[in-house]
C-alpha cells in the first residue's frame, strides 16, 4: 500500500538489510517529514497544523498500526483459504528491516496524499471528490512499479487510497491513516514476504511468501493488494470509515 517504487529504493540505498540503521533512517525519514510538513502548513496557512498534533500519536497510530496488521492478516487469511499463498522461512532481522523502512515510506507517503493532495481537493470540492481524486491519484502512480497492471492499480485506489482517506475524514488526524499505512505494510513485507504493491524493493521478512494459483485470488506478481480479497477487505474497512465521518459531522460538501 504505497509507491514503492520511488520511497522504498531511496531508503534501501541509504539503510541496505541493516535492521539498526533501517530503524533510525526510517524514524529520521519520518521526523524530517512531519517537521517540514508542519513548518510549511504554518508558513504557507498560517496555523498549527492540527491534523499532526502529538498528543493524538500515541492513541491514533496504535490504533491505525494495529487496524492495518489485522486487515491484511484478514485478508491474507481469505486467500490461504482460497490455496493462493505459500509460506517459507524468512528471517527476524529481515522483520525489523522492513519495519524500519515502513515508517519512513508510511509518514512520507501519508502526508503527501492525505496532508496535501486531500486536503486542497477537500476545501473547494468536499469531501467525496477528495476521496476520488486521491484515492485515484495514490492507485494511478502505482502504475510506474515493476509488477504493475492496471487491476493491482485499481485495488490499490480503492483498498489503499480510499481507506486511507476515510481514516482522515473520519478522525482529521493522520496519524490513523499513517498507521493504517504502515501496520498493512509492515504486515505484508516484514512479517509475511509478499511483494508490495508490484515492487521489487523488499528487505525481507520474518517469513517469504510466493503466490500461487489464480491472480484473481492470490494477486499474482503484484501481490497480495491486487486480490479480490483485499478490495473487499479494505472497501468495506473504508465504507465503515465513511460512515463514521458523516455521523460524526467530519464530512464535507462542496463549497
Amino acid at each position: 500500500m504505497g509507491i514503492e517504487a520511488l520511497c522504498t529504493p531511496l531508503l534501501t540505498a541509504a539503510a541496505g538489510i541493516n535492521p539498526v540503521l533501517s530503524i533510525v533512517v526510517g524514524l529520521a525519514t519520518a521526523a524530517a517529514a512531519l517537521f517540514g510538513y508542519g513548518k510549511l502548513v504554518s508558513w504557507l496557512e498560517g496555523r498549527r497544523a492540527s491534523e499532526i498534533s502529538l498528543g493524538a500519536m500515541p492513541r491514533q497510530l496504535t490504533r491505525g498500526t494495529l487496524l492495518g496488521v489485522g486487515l491484511f492478516v484478514l485478508t491474507l487469511a481469505l486467500i490461504f483459504m482460497c490455496n493462493g499463498y505459500r509460506l517459507h522461512g524468512g528471517s527476524f532481522g529481515g522483520m525489523v528491516a522492513s519495519f524500519g523502512l515502513m515508517v519512513g515510506v508510511a509518514t512520507v507517503e501519508e502526508l503527501a496524499f492525505r496532508g496535501v493532495l486531500f486536503r486542497i481537493v477537500e476545501e473547494r470540492w468536499g469531501t467525496l471528490v477528495a476521496l476520488i481524486v486521491s484515492g485515484v491519484v495514490f492507485g494511478g502512480l502505482h502504475l510506474i512499479n515493476p509488477h504493475a497492471t492496471v487491476w493491482g492499480a485499481a485495488s490499490i485506489a480503492i483498498e489503499g487510497g480510499l481507506l486511507a482517506g476515510a481514516a482522515y475524514a473520519a478522525t482529521r488526524s493522520l496519524w490513523l491513516p499513517i498507521g493504517l499505512h504502515l501496520g498493512w505494510n509492515f504486515a505484508e513485507s516484514g512479517i509475511f514476504g509478499a511483494t508490495v504493491s508490484g515492487s521489487d524493493s523488499a528487505v525481507g521478512g520474518l517469513l517469504t511468501g510466493t503466490p500461487h494459483g489464480p491472480a484473481f485470488f492470490s494477486g499474482g506478481t503484484f501481490g497480495p493488494e491486487a486480490s479480490i480479497w483485499a478490495v473487499v477487505v479494505g472497501g468495506f474497512a473504508a465504507y465503515l470509515l465513511i460512515r463514521r465521518a458523516r455521523k460524526t459531522g467530519n464530512w464535507r460538501a462542496a463549497r
